[in-house]
């Protein structure tokens, strides 16, 4: 594993901004998926289905991944970026309206809303893929986890290349094949994307935070591989049509998300720590879900197109992704993150700062855990039973309002802490500054003495 160099992360506020924004859309989608549950649950094709998953995915796991991969680079990688305060402060707003922007399109504002999304994330995303790579690529790093995240950061450019020129599709109407398009963009942004990202993070918070052996590196590479080898090779037989291509990669890509899931797993087992905290809870349930994707996915694939089984088990497996797995993975690494951050600023300023536990209290996120769980249950019956979806949305928009209030309570207790730490400083200085002053004190040197 690479040695963590703390001295170079960013301010707090730049991952910040970006966690604090981010359960506003996830409490969205879950609203979304409440009270237009006839059409999400309909088929994965209905516009309010897609607004629904985007909501999910480029509000929230895009937010939260793009504030964590610019702390994660100069601290995990050795990759420094080019002024992070002005990347973030152009990156957040432009990724947060054309986040709003693609969702208003979908929900039927009109073809000017994806004009603007295809705009402002094409702005946003390329400029982030941009810094990013090249700080990636100047790094002088060794070790899996760099190659993770150069390859999560070129799965993230060809996914936003292919989604923005989807919103360019629906909103000048241009003639582009849209199946193809689509399948390939969900490919990039679920495997190549996602699940390269969360299995890069996961080569060092795992092990960080839950006191378990380290990722092998010859296994985290052969999972990389097999992630970005099963999405080039689906792509390809797209492009070509090529029925052959499409089934390779889908067996390539099963295996790295299968084994990815099954390893970490295995290393949790192993874990020094063996008090079992909402963490490893949240970990587990995201893997479990990765597993039953894979799984039930490949079980859809017997059937035929256009199937209703087939169909609603699609549907299922988009739930289990979009729903399940990755916001799970963000449930447990972000308070523990965020709560780690804040302690490693304030040890900057206080001989004695808050513990990660006092600043992001347990008993916030079992609370989320536990609402949680009970809505992916609801949203997953609703592939059953379509009326689910109601309490389920309600329920998943609560997870996230409470995750947001996890956070905004943390960041309240770090405040707090910073406050207490300057006031501290300037009462002793303002006593060095008396004690300097009293008779048989010596004076401090006039300005310009030596």
């Amino acid at each position: 594993m690479t040695p963590l160099s703390f001295e170079q992360a960013p301010p707090f506020s730049v991952p910040l901004r970006f966690f604090l924004t981010a359960p506003c859309f996830g409490v969205a989608a879950g609203l979304t998926l409440a009270f237009r549950w006839e059409a999400v649950t309909a088929t994965r094709w209905a516009p309010d289905a897609v607004a629904a998953v985007h909501l999910l995915t480029v509000g929230f796991l895009l937010q939260v991944m793009a504030g964590a991969l610019l702390q994660l680079l100069p601290v995990a990688a050795g990759a420094n970026v080019w002024r992070p305060r002005l990347v973030a402060g152009v990156v957040h707003p432009l990724l947060t309206l054309g986040a709003v922007a693609l969702a208003a399109g979908f929900l039927g504002v009109g073809a000017y809303a994806q004009r603007a999304a295809a705009g402002l994330l094409g702005l946003g995303l390329g400029l982030y893929v941009v810094v990013a790579l090249v700080a990636l690529l100047r790094s002088p790093a060794i070790g899996p986890t760099l190659l993770l995240l150069r390859l999560a950061v070129v799965g993230l450019g060809v996914a936003a290349g292919l989604g923005v020129a989807l919103a360019a599709l629906f909103g000048w109407g241009l003639s582009w094949p849209l199946f193809p398009l689509v399948h390939a963009h969900v490919a990039w942004g679920a495997l190549g994307w996602a699940v390269m990202l969360v299995l890069a993070v996961a080569t060092l918070v795992v092990p960080m935070f839950q006191l378990t052996p380290p990722y092998a590196v010859r296994t985290a590479q052969a999972l990389g591989a097999g992630l970005v080898g099963g999405v080039s090779a689906w792509s390809a037989g797209l492009l070509f049509e090529l029925d052959v291509l499409r089934w390779v990669g889908a067996v390539l890509g099963g295996l790295g998300v299968a084994g990815f899931a099954v390893h970490t797993l295995r290393l949790q087992a192993k874990r020094r720590r063996k008090v079992t905290d909402t963490t490893l809870w949240f970990w587990r349930l995201s893997m479990g879900c990765l597993l039953a994707a894979v799984g039930l996915w490949a079980v859809t694939r017997l059937g035929q197109d256009g199937d209703a089984l087939r169909a609603r088990g699609e549907w299922v497996v988009g739930a289990l992704l979009f729903v399940g797995a990755f916001p799970a993975a963000i449930h447990g690494m972000l308070p523990k993150i965020v709560g780690f951050l804040g302690w490693l600023h304030l040890q900057r300023v206080m001989k004695r700062p808050p513990t990660m536990q006092q600043l992001m209290l347990e008993a916030d996120a079992r609370r989320t855990l536990v609402v949680f769980v009970v809505a992916l249950a609801l949203v997953l019956g609703a592939g059953v039973w379509a009326p689910l979806a109601v309490p389920g949305g309600v329920a998943l928009a609560l997870s996230f309002a409470l995750e947001g209030w996890q956070l905004a309570r943390g960041l309240s207790r770090y405040r707090a802490a910073a406050r207490s730490a300057g006031e501290a400083s300037h009462r002793t200085s303002a006593g060095e500054v008396r004690t300097s002053q009293e008779p048989g004190a010596s004076a401090p040197p006039p300005p310009g003495t030596s």
